[in-house]
């Protein structure tokens, strides 16, 4: 049976993945959108491969050469924002919502209010607008399945069971490409050392995330707001071969972890094919030649961010936007060589202590907390 699709996302490394999946069981999907910010020629050529119904870039001035590439086809080309809405707001069976950071959180919430499927990748969009966006997702009867490898493997262990017998929920991550270091060579680290993942590939946003760990204490809102169990069941262990992507452990003292390699075509594939499964051409998981698995508590006073992140979580309200706006405005910084890899997480840190709006009701209101905690956290880098 063909189902329809619509990718937010098209040209990360998220819509890769999931293009990859999609073209290896071609017949059974029908490509209604594709997005993009701009990458123009990329969006056009998998538009054109996919016969897609639609291709959209969110940075409308980009809108000329993406109609020029699609020229003498039927694809409809679009460019800006609403378009992005719109696009979004089309019926589909499953929309994957891959926009990185907070410029995903309107097409998501569109999505949303269709009332079908979204697989959600876009974890600001939990972060900065829980309560709204869990209030949709129960207004429309929408099913909600998570794309990161940790919350899809906390999904897949609590499958079939009942949410009171949880005793703890455990993210793990793999500490990034930075864990060993001290802080002394913490201060001096580059971008290009802080991108390079070891397990994972990915966007450098989300590398920066990862290596900062703000990339785990955002996924631990994000799961707050997923698996209601209460703040005090969620924790972090870190991994550092990222094998095991999160367990969960009942009051009968059985934990189940969910395994597999550093791949995100396997979560991917879960939300693809779910309640059922899908193959994929993944690497099979090889223990023997992996031989040992280690934890590590996080380490707080060189990585702070997770600790932002939990205080963040207990606060409420607006907080956590204003947390996820801050990090974005100050790795964007670290990444055009502005601020020190330190400092990221202590702008983030003095935005928070600067800035504590009340509880976002709306949409709107959302984007006006994330809007003004990104003014105050761009001055904090004046000062950095």
């Amino acid at each position: 049976m063909t189902r329809s699709i619509s990718l937010l996302g098209a040209t990360g490394s998220i819509g890769d993945s999931t293009l990859d999946l999609i073209r290896g069981d071609r017949d059974s999907w029908n490509v209604v959108a594709l997005s993009a910010n701009c990458s123009a020629e990329k969006l056009a050529k998998l538009a054109i491969e996919f016969d897609a119904e639609i291709a959209v870039v969110g940075d409308e001035a980009c809108l000329p050469e993406l109609r020029q590439h699609l020229s003498g086809t039927s694809i409809e080309a679009a460019g800006g924002q609403q378009a992005l809405c719109d696009a979004a707001a089309r019926p589909v069976d499953i929309t994957v919502a891959a926009i990185v950071g907070c410029a995903g959180l309107a097409p998501t919430m569109r999505a949303i209010e269709q009332g079908n499927t979204v697989a959600l990748a876009n974890k600001e969009a939990l972060v900065s607008a829980g309560e709204v966006m869990t209030a949709k997702v129960a207004e429309h009867g929408t099913t909600l399945l998570p794309v990161d490898s940790e919350h899809n493997a906390i999904f897949q262990c609590l499958t079939g069971n009942d949410l009171d017998d949880v005793r703890w929920i455990t993210l793990t991550a793999s500490g990034g490409p930075l864990r060993t270091k001290s802080l002394a060579e913490l201060e001096a680290t580059t971008p290009a050392e802080a991108v390079a993942h070891p397990n994972w590939s990915m966007g450098a946003k989300i590398s920066v995330d990862s290596a900062t760990m703000m990339n785990k204490g955002l996924e631990f809102i994000e799961a707050f707001h997923l698996f209601p169990v209460g703040l005090d069941r969620l924790r972090i262990i870190v991994h550092p071969q990222s094998v095991i992507h999160s367990m969960v452990e009942y009051r009968d003292g059985s934990t189940l972890a969910q395994l597999g390699p550093s791949d995100m075509r396997v979560p991917i594939a879960s939300t693809l094919a779910w309640p059922a499964r899908m193959d994929t051409n993944c690497r099979p998981l090889d223990l023997a030649s992996i031989g040992e698995l280690s934890f590590f508590s996080p380490d707080e006073e060189r990585f702070p961010a997770t600790r932002l992140a939990r205080e963040a979580a207990h606060a409420g309200g607006g907080t956590p936007a204003v947390l996820n706006a801050a990090n974005e405005v100050a790795v964007a910084a670290f990444l055009a060589g502005q601020v020190k890899f330190t400092q990221i997480s202590a702008i983030s840190a003095r935005t928070l202590d600067n800035y504590a709006p009340p509880a976002p009701n709306s949409l709107d209101d959302v984007l006006a907390v994330d809007a003004e905690a990104r003014a105050r956290a761009s001055e904090m880098l004046e000062i950095a």
